[in-house]
């Protein structure tokens, strides 16, 4: 999102697996002790739900056109961090970071995440974006994993609503993907002969 907005920006490396968020440090900025967090001068926020709407408010992009939207809007967010991303963002984890193989857990975590993918790729039917015809904040919060399909175990043939509009969303001008925008990555330094 702060790309997309042209905005002044740096993002930090939180490492996140080795504890980062659990210092009496990082609590202090952020006492759920999770990513992101965002620090705009005098101000601090978390939960990316509501870091995408005080973006869209400042910048005045990727907002609503109208208060009805906005909560349309907000639904799908809501959509995102309880059905999509909650179980997308686990089930990535077990699979890509942790050597416990497949078991009843991804089992469940799959099973809710193509029931989650299958609301969203019908809602694509009906428009280029999550609600309506021009990109949203909505959009933004949906798409943050669906870049890496491949780390989840799905395939976007499967979804070619999905499809579509994940590479609507690669041309908006000012994307990047998201590994390019995480320092310490393990891609990122790969791509950098680290």
């Amino acid at each position: 999102m702060l790309n997309l907005c042209s905005a002044d920006w740096e993002p930090k490396y939180v490492d996140f697996f080795n504890g980062a968020t659990s210092t009496d440090e990082y609590r202090a900025l952020n006492e759920m002790g999770e990513v992101p967090t965002l620090v705009a001068k005098d101000l601090t926020l978390t939960q990316s739900g509501v870091i995408l709407d005080y973006l869209a408010d400042i910048f005045e992009q990727y907002d609503a056109p109208s208060v009805p939207a906005h909560r349309e809007v907000l639904r799908w967010i809501l959509f995102d961090n309880h059905k999509l991303t909650g179980s997308i963002a686990p089930l990535r984890y077990l699979r890509q970071f942790t050597d416990q193989g497949e078991n009843e857990v991804t089992a469940f975590l799959h099973k809710r995440a193509s029931s989650a993918l299958h609301i969203l790729e019908a809602n694509l039917s009906n428009s280029d974006y999550v609600v309506g015809d021009e990109p949203t904040i909505a959009d933004v919060s949906l798409c943050g994993y669906l870049f890496w399909p491949e780390e989840i175990g799905f395939s976007w043939a499967d979804f070619p609503n999905i499809d579509a509009w994940v590479n609507r969303i690669k041309n908006l001008p000012g994307w990047v993907h998201p590994y390019e925008l995480m320092p310490g990555h393990s891609l990122v330094k790969a791509n950098e002969g680290v």
